[in-house]
């Protein structure tokens, strides 16, 4: 798998702004917000795509979305509504291939999203 920004990220190699850790997940603060709130959530394996995903990483697929609902209430958007978003490939607008969710809030969001 080639290294990426977020693996730097999950690794401590380079600076964001965490929101969360554990020692699977991190969440952080995306540097080109779509909302008011826009928060990503990483596994610290670098899993590509969710479409790489296997039977293997249940588990962790799962500690990514407890992370998720919880940063969300710890950004205060759990009351007013959140959305999470996991782009899988270039065409659905992954851009960083290494595994993230989205967290969207703290503004009315809009369907269809795209």
């Amino acid at each position: 798998m080639t290294d990426t920004i977020f693996g730097k990220i999950a690794r401590g190699e380079v600076e964001a702004d965490i929101v969360y850790e554990d020692e699977d997940v991190v969440a952080f603060r995306d540097l080109n917000p779509q909302a008011p709130t826009h928060l990503l959530v990483i596994p610290r394996k670098p899993i590509r795509t969710l479409s790489e995903a296997g039977p293997e990483d249940a588990e962790l697929l799962g500690k990514l979305l407890l992370a998720a609902a919880k940063v969300a209430e710890q950004a205060g958007i759990t009351k007013g509504g959140y959305r999470t978003v996991i782009n899988c490939n270039a065409g659905a607008g992954q851009t960083v291939f290494h595994l993230h969710l989205h967290v969207l809030g703290g503004r009315a969001l809009q369907w269809p999203p795209g």
